[in-house]
């Protein structure tokens, strides 16, 4: 400031020129032109130094759409910048949204991002799972792990989805895992939705039991409805990754507390559906909510189960109610689970028959132990 200031009382002086002012203080005849400009045009306070930062910048993000931006964060905790820009461009067409990267630059200076932890990647354990092709193709089914509701009753979250879609067709608030209120809100999804071709569950309970190929009440149902009943291999959750990822999201929405009671859990359960089906983008759908993809089964719920009808060269038994058939002269067990229905038995090798129910093949019987497998 000091050394312009010389130099502008130099040159009203008039004993120097331009140039000779301009090498006298080692400045350019550009800077020294621009000092004297700047003086002329607002004197003393021309020649002070001016922030370099610029006056508008074309980058700059308004404060009302990072509002926005951070108050979709605040009500969806879990959901990151894409999907958060998706959903406001969705909301708001009219309005120029930001890139995701720099929706997340506006996420971290509101300290809304914690730094993600690095895990170990699971190898997923090879084995013969159906890929759904379409909607209502493959549903997956699972009880997500049970918490404890505000008045201290354990809370099972049973869960169906749509693998494909990813649409959720069911989240409903159980006070345990028994076959019979996990069929009730099954028969309700079937009756409202239509019937999948596929459903795939792990190996716990009401999901499998230890006898003849993990028959029970529950898959016995399912297959007299024409629902082929797959399980993941035990201890392998990845291999239901979408469904598993939806667990997640569903505990950390609806369960971080809990609520007082079963009602109130519920009603938390079903804001978290119409969420997910249909407002939040999924990456794997071209950030579209699952509704747009989802429609329902053409498969319709039966009123009547019909019994199974068999090929002629099969031989026919109906099991008794402790498990058996008779078989070759003596009594063999198939599975308590199978008691009252009619299966169908097919010799497919020698001494070794397939044992039939409805459309799948459910175990195998060896004609010289009387032992059967599956």
């Amino acid at each position: 400031m000091e050394q312009r200031m010389l130099m502008i009382s130099a040159r009203k002086s008039g004993l120097y020129s331009n140039e000779e002012l301009f090498e006298r203080f080692g400045v350019s005849s550009k800077t020294g032109y621009k000092w004297f400009a700047r003086y002329e045009a607002e004197g003393v306070e021309g020649l002070r130094d001016r922030s370099k930062a610029p006056q508008s910048c074309p980058h700059r993000t308004a404060e009302d759409v990072a509002e926005k931006i951070i108050e979709v964060r605040r009500h969806h905790p879990r959901w990151g910048p894409k999907k958060i820009v998706v959903v406001l461009r969705r909301r708001y067409p009219e309005v120029l949204w930001p890139a995701p990267s720099t929706a997340g630059d506006i996420l971290k200076r509101a300290n809304l991002v914690k730094p993600a932890r690095r895990g170990r990647r699971q190898q997923v354990t090879a084995r013969q799972l159906t890929q759904p092709l379409y909607p209502n193709h493959v549903w997956a089914m699972d009880f997500k792990g049970q918490f404890r509701l505000g008045v201290g009753r354990l809370c099972y979250p049973l869960t169906v989805s749509d693998l494909l879609s990813r649409y959720l067709t069911c989240c409903d608030a159980k006070r345990s895992t028994a076959i019979d209120g996990t069929r009730e809100s099954l028969e309700a999804v079937f009756r409202e939705h239509g019937l999948p071709a596929v459903i795939r569950t792990d190996n716990g309970e009401p999901f499998a039991s230890h006898g003849l190929s993990g028959l029970n009440r529950l898959n016995v149902w399912l297959m007299r409805l024409g629902v082929r009943h797959e399980r993941i291999a035990p201890g392998h959750p990845e291999q239901n990754p979408e469904h598993e990822r939806m667990h997640r999201e569903l505990k950390g929405e609806t369960a971080r507390p809990p609520a007082r009671n079963e009602e109130r859990q519920q009603e938390r359960f079903d804001a978290f559906r119409a969420m997910w089906n249909f407002e939040r983008p999924h990456e794997a759908l071209g950030q579209r909510p699952p509704a747009l993809v989802w429609e329902p089964s053409t498969r319709e719920f039966p009123n009547v189960l019909v019994e199974p009808d068999y090929a002629g060269h099969m031989e026919v038994r109906r099991v008794r109610s402790g498990g058996e058939i008779k078989f070759q002269g003596e009594m063999v067990f198939i599975s308590q689970a199978l008691a009252g229905e009619l299966i169908g038995l097919e010799e497919v090798d020698d001494g070794v028959w397939s044992i039939n129910f409805v459309a799948f093949e459910v175990g195998r019987l060896d004609e010289r132990t009387k032992k059967t497998y599956g």
